[in-house]
């Protein structure tokens, strides 16, 4: 069972941020759409790799 004071890290901030600099360097590049799916690529492996990372901490 896992012990309940440890406080897990925190992913998504990763993939927020990943979308918002993949929409706005899409948009200087008059690609947003594109942009925004190479952002979820990037933001879903920095959340994954996270993942991975806490989970063998515990």
């Amino acid at each position: 069972m896992a012990n309940p004071s440890r406080t897990p890290m925190a992913g998504g901030f990763i993939l927020a941020i990943a979308l918002i600099a993949g929409v706005v360097i899409g948009m200087g590049r008059g690609q947003a759409s594109m942009g925004f799916v190479a952002g979820l690529g990037v933001g879903l492996a920095g959340l994954l790799i996270v993942w991975l990372v806490d989970r063998r901490k515990g």
